[in-house]
């Protein structure tokens, strides 16, 4: 039987062998071809079977996405009312769920979670409480998308030009030009930074309509200049001549919060005592403002972030701030690997890495047994279990899409 089977094995692959076998051959001849073939296979790179992690994943998905569902507040919102964006977020978390069920089915809680959401668009187009009206805006403007539904495409182009409105320009201090901050712009509180930037960036370029849409009078931010403002967050003294901007190659390449502010401090180096630190989630921000900006990965300045990025990989930390906005920093390398269509990390030992393996494989430890996640850190809001259990399902559904 052995025999047979293999004569069978050798039949349907013979044409695949540099030197097709004559019909007289024997038996050892064949096998030592296929030997031979098989060893010359064993050299070929094989698309994995990812079927097992998929559907792990989708289990993770599926626990965090039902405690999210069991832990809506009464009136529809999650997290703090006066905040639309911890109500965005889940919702966005439903729409994106890989069977796409909640998405076409709509049950009662989701509905009821976009009439909060709608109760807080502004006259303006913004949709906001008490402030932040950009980070609430840009965040809820792509739950409206994700919903795909037409009722809403009034509000999404407000919203649009709303947050297009928020683009700083003649700044007192002409680094800020560009960016865009928490909003509303013309406050403290409208200072440019990377985050609420890369938050604006996303939601634009997912609500763009196609182009035979878009109307004549339809605003756009000023490309150019988002473009300047990312590259003068960057830590990179080939591009970047501010002062801060550190030499030391463990910052060389990264991002920090804001031109001349970082989350992560200043550098010990006695000779440049006012050099910032580089810092994970910052980088990975900056990463994906450069891909929705439209830059190449060939760019120098995509190259030196990358760079960055394979030579601090890590997922027990973010990088440059321990374990303050872990979440964020699993979200944003979710979304910023994905982007820029990375499929493994080449370390700086030489190493290459599954990043979403090691993700996915992460958040599964990290999951609790009721399906949600916490950060034992409270910056950033991370305490909340609604908001970061919306980052990890979000971060497994971008890692589900693209396991096939």
């Amino acid at each position: 039987m052995k025999t047979l089977a293999l004569l069978f094995f050798l039949a349907v692959t013979q044409p695949l062998f540099a030197e097709p076998l004559k019909n007289s051959a024997t038996t050892a001849e064949r096998t030592q071809a296929l030997e031979k073939y098989l060893a010359t296979v064993g050299n070929r790179p094989s698309k994995p079977d990812n079927s097992s992690l998929r559907n792990e994943v989708q289990i993770a998905i599926d626990k965090g996405a039902a405690w999210l569902q069991k832990n809506q507040n009464a009136d529809g919102t999650w997290g703090l009312p006066e905040y639309p964006a911890q109500t965005a977020l889940p919702l966005t978390v439903f729409m994106l769920e890989p069977s796409k069920k909640f998405r076409e089915e709509k049950p009662e809680f989701i509905q009821k979670g976009y009439a909060a959401l709608m109760k807080a668009v502004q006259p303006d187009g913004g949709i906001y409480v008490k402030g932040l009206a950009n980070y609430n805006t840009s965040i809820s403007l792509v739950a409206l998308v994700a919903a795909d539904d037409p009722k809403f495409a009034p509000a999404i182009r407000a919203a649009r030009d709303f947050v297009v409105g928020q683009q700083a320009k003649n700044m007192v201090d002409a680094s800020l030009d560009g960016g865009i901050g928490y909003g509303p712009i013309g406050t403290n509180s409208g200072t440019p930074d990377l985050s609420n930037t890369v938050m604006a960036i996303e939601a634009l370029h997912l609500s763009k309509p196609p182009k035979g849409e878009i109307p004549d009078n339809a605003k756009d931010l000023n490309w150019q200049a988002v473009v300047e403002f990312i590259q003068r967050c960057q830590n990179d003294p080939a591009t970047n001549k501010a002062e801060w901007v550190s030499s030391d190659p463990q910052d060389k390449g990264g991002f920090v919060y804001a031109p001349g502010a970082s989350k992560a401090g200043e550098t010990k180096s006695p000779k440049e005592p006012k050099a910032l630190r580089s810092y994970g989630s910052m980088s990975y921000a900056g990463l994906l403002s450069y891909i929705y900006a439209d830059l190449k990965k060939d760019d120098p300045r995509v190259v030196a972030v990358v760079d960055w990025l394979r030579n601090h990989y890590t997922l027990d930390e973010n990088p440059g701030m321990a374990q303050e906005g872990l979440y964020y920093y699993y979200c944003m390398m979710a979304k910023a690997l994905s982007a820029c269509d990375i499929q493994e990390l080449e370390l700086k030992d030489g190493r290459k890495v599954d990043w979403r393996k090691d993700l996915a494989l992460k958040l599964f430890n990290l999951q609790k047994q009721d399906g949600s996640w916490s950060n034992e850190s409270g910056r950033w809001m991370e305490k909340d279990p609604s908001l970061v259990t919306s980052y990890s399902v979000l971060a497994l559904e971008i890692i589900h899409r693209s396991l096939r």
